[in-house]
């Protein structure tokens, strides 16, 4: 779709040419870049119109995952990191087994953040780049609603993606450990995505947006440790630069949560998580997916198209 035809359809869809059951459509078209959107209108109620709006963008941004073969990619980089856990499993002296779970549930837990992250932020700045998000907030589409659908789709396509990670697992560790740590990792990246939604719109930019959630997501799984080497030094700890250093960590402690305790490789080779820790797990995950998600609606509603 050209320019000039986006421009007249967004021109038509103000003025009230556009008398379907549609009201805004913009085609999909991968060959040149065009994200795609179709938003219902003319509904019974306005409540029922906005969960429409919200459950059509997050439909076709799971469609955008699918024709992008993201899928396809995680399957892949699975079967790499299934063979290399092979390899560590044959030079392994003792519990081959057991570095074989541990390697595997370590490196696919990264790489899946690694491909949630970089693909959302890589999909909101696309659409940035390609005027499609320009068209859309033309017509009757609240911002808020493009958030949510755009975070809808993304959660599922996380969540997707945990469980295909998970599967290999199953024969080493079984199936009840196995689905708490797929349940876990389902949750992380629900929060990995709503940050990245949010710094995809604040930032703009690829580079910054995924320096800034990988930076993130290290610290927030090292700041267990580095409270406690900050809590107990080897020498001065009376010193103000230690106090200062001190309650700066425990303040980020505030505000950034320890994603060391969810996801955990000791539950697939030792013992299961238990239910408190799991319901932990998904009450933290629900409030951070909550409070960046309304950063990156409040962030949408102060920019300029």
């Amino acid at each position: 779709m050209k320019a000039s035809d986006r421009s007249g359809c967004a021109i038509a869809a103000r003025s009230g040419a556009l008398k379907s059951d549609f009201r805004m459509l913009l085609l999909n078209d991968r060959n040149n870049g065009i994200s795609a959107f179709v938003i219902l209108s003319h509904q019974k109620s306005a409540k029922r119109s906005m969960k429409n709006r919200i459950v059509a963008i997050a439909r076709y941004t799971i469609l955008e995952a699918v024709r992008t073969r993201l899928l396809l990619l995680t399957v892949a980089v699975i079967g790499v990191l299934i063979a290399g856990s092979f390899l560590v499993r044959e030079i392994a002296v003792t519990e081959s087994s057991r570095f074989q779970t541990t390697f595997y549930a370590a490196t696919v837990r990264y790489a899946c953040v690694f491909i949630v992250a970089l693909y959302a932020i890589a999909s909101i700045a696309r659409e940035f780049q390609d005027k499609g998000l320009e068209v859309v907030l033309a017509l009757d589409l609240p911002r808020s609603n493009y958030i949510l659908g755009k975070l809808a789709g993304f959660l599922v396509i996380g969540a997707a993606i945990a469980a295909t990670a998970s599967l290999p697992l199953i024969p080493f560790a079984g199936w009840q450990p196995v689905a708490q740590w797929a349940i876990s990792l389902a949750f992380e990246l629900g929060v990995i995505v709503a940050l990245s939604l949010f710094c995809a719109i604040t930032f703009n930019q690829l580079m910054p947006a995924v320096s800034f959630v990988l930076a993130f997501y290290l610290l927030a799984r090292a700041l267990t440790a580095i409270r406690l080497i900050s809590a107990n030094p080897i020498a001065d700890a009376a010193a103000v630069s230690h106090q200062i250093m001190t309650r700066l960590v425990e303040a980020l402690a505030l505000v950034i949560p320890a994603l060391d305790a969810w996801t955990r490789t000791a539950w697939l080779v030792d013992n299961p998580a238990s239910g408190p820790a799991l319901f932990s797990i998904a009450a933290h995950s629900v409030l951070f997916v909550a409070i960046f998600a309304s950063a990156a609606v409040f962030d949408m509603h102060r920019r300029n198209f």
